[in-house]
């Protein structure tokens, strides 16, 4: 990271009622990104929420 870029690998992803999936967003820790999806989860929605590394299960 000494170029200035900021990496940011771990990302929330939503699924709705119909197995849609979505990226909520990205984030540089996998705490911060547990926290949002631990908040948006909180809500009571019927969508899941989880946190994965970018390349993980073929996500890029």
């Amino acid at each position: 990271m000494n170029d200035g870029t900021i990496t940011l690998p771990w990302l929330v992803i939503r699924q709705d009622d119909n197995g849609n999936r979505y990226r909520v967003g990205r984030y540089a820790t996998r705490a911060e990104a547990q926290k949002i999806a631990d908040s948006l989860d909180e809500r009571g929605h019927k969508q899941l929420y989880w946190v994965e590394r970018i390349g993980q299960n073929g996500v890029k």
